[in-house]
């Protein structure tokens, strides 16, 4: 028998770190290769890691609400033959690893578990209610019936059951004769050596607050706006904030924070545009079976602003400025639970419109289907949001850290406009648009900002009605 170390693997550029989500697999259980042990989250990418290997997963290094390190070992798992490999400890200062189990314990454990999943139902709930994959892999363990797991009061997000709360449901059972007895959720007590383990792993991380209270002041950062209490009358609900919302929320105050933020704004007439879309778009579903909507349009325009206006594509660090040489400009695309996220086209100057719609639906449709990557949405010089998705005329987006810009697009709408025709000006319907551009003042004055959304502006209004795609 052997040890096989499965670690973090590298989840793409400038990706360093990734939380636990959740357990797939519990100690005990069989894993068949690139099959997926656990969740973690990045940012805002949620994805699986899958075992390299055939086993049994012997030891789990980390909990649920970890941050792990790229490259750093997250679980054990016993496999046939070859040689013990040496586990090395989650923490800074190398501990001694114990002995690994005799093969005939592991086998025992691995038989053990197999025999009780097959012993019990599958999990399916008769309320509607979400369980994890733990919870559910934890219940059939223990031959926990369906009636007993709907009965116990859960601590998690929506009232959802955690592994504490099944844990303390086992532990009440066992000295209570009524199994259906609902059992207050119980925290797990760690020894000294865990929880300093755990002060280390959280300290860069986001935690849930555990109760309503009113914000500690930081005396380094002390903010008596956000000091102050909040009164809670008995009508009121409580929403504890998705660990998306709290990395969102504090992204966007990290922006404010280090930008100077101003906004230009222009209007931009489009009509041209609307009707060639119009005219070409039917034979461009028929032909690529892909929808051409404006957004590769707006993209492209951005693009050829960028290469006119570089100083637009850089970022600060210091006193010193990085100008990129790569343009790779991220749109805000929608997640199935409605937060956005920001994907991002990779040299986008080297595509044609053609190569842009392609590039813009797949990384929309994999957005909504929340199958991003993790590389998917690094390595940004420039982003583009559309407030008008949502009605909006304009908007004043906040900058996407480390870039020093961002373009709002409004609602497309019809407006009486002056035409300026050979025979005198005349009142016309005309297809119009704002755009909002937020930029760094701190790098980027108001001739550059200005210039920059003119340029897209004149890019859009210029297109060529007999363009081909």
């Amino acid at each position: 028998m052997a040890k096989f170390e499965l670690k973090l693997p590298k989840m793409g550029e400038s990706v360093a770190e990734a939380t636990i989500t959740s357990w797939l697999k519990d100690v005990g259980d069989t894993i068949e290769a690139d099959e997926a042990v656990l969740e973690i989250a990045t940012d805002k990418v949620d994805s699986e890691v899958p075992s390299e290997v055939d086993g049994v997963l012997v030891e789990k290094l980390f909990e649920v609400d970890d941050v792990v390190q790229v490259g750093q070992t997250i679980a054990v798992i016993e496999t046939e033959g070859g040689e013990t490999v040496e586990v090395k400890a989650p923490a800074a200062e190398a501990e001694p690893v114990a002995e690994p189990a005799a093969p005939k314990v592991v086998a025992d454990v691995a038989q053990t578990v197999v025999a009780a999943k097959e012993s019990v139902e599958p999990v399916v709930s008769t309320e509607d209610r979400f369980y994890s994959p733990l919870v559910k892999n934890i219940a059939k363990q223990e031959g926990i019936s369906q009636a007993e797991l709907d009965s116990i009061s859960g601590t998690g997000k929506d009232n959802r059951v955690t592994k504490n709360d099944i844990k303390a449901y086992l532990e009440s059972r066992s000295s209570a004769p009524s199994p259906a007895q609902k059992s207050e959720p119980v925290s797990a007590t760690k020894s000294e050596d865990t929880k300093t383990l755990d002060t280390e792993r959280r300290e860069n991380s986001i935690e849930a607050p555990k109760a309503v209270v009113a914000p500690a002041k930081d005396k380094s950062k002390e903010d008596k706006s956000a000091a102050k209490s909040i009164e809670v009358s008995g009508g009121d609900e409580i929403i504890e904030m998705t660990r998306m919302g709290k990395l969102i929320s504090k992204y966007m105050v990290d922006s404010v924070q280090t930008s100077a933020h101003v906004q230009s704004f222009i209007e931009a007439d489009v009509t041209n545009i609307w009707n060639w879309r119009k005219k070409v778009k039917n034979d461009f579903i028929k032909r690529e079976g892909e929808n051409l909507t404006f957004t590769p349009i707006f993209m492209e325009a951005v693009t050829k602003a960028l290469k006119e206006f570089p100083m637009m594509n850089i970022s600060v660090q210091g006193d010193k400025i990085i100008k990129k040489k790569a343009i790779n400009v991220g749109m805000a695309a929608a997640l199935p639970d409605g937060n956005l996220i920001v994907p991002v086209i990779k040299n986008a100057d080297q595509l044609n419109l053609y190569g842009m719609v392609k590039r813009v639906n797949d990384l929309a449709g994999r957005a909504r289907e929340n199958k991003l990557s993790p590389d998917d949405i690094q390595g940004g010089t420039y982003t583009v949001t559309n407030v008008g998705t949502f009605g909006s005329i304009m908007g004043t987006p906040i900058i996407n850290q480390p870039q020093v810009g961002i373009l709002a697009l409004g609602a497309i709408r019809k407006t009486p406009a002056v035409i300026e025709g050979p025979e005198g000006d005349y009142i016309g319907i005309r297809f119009k648009m704002y755009l909002s551009h937020s930029y760094d003042h701190r790098v980027v004055n108001g001739a550059l900002g200005g210039q920059f959304v003119k340029a897209v502006k004149d890019y859009l209004e210029g297109w060529d009605m007999d363009r081909e795609i």
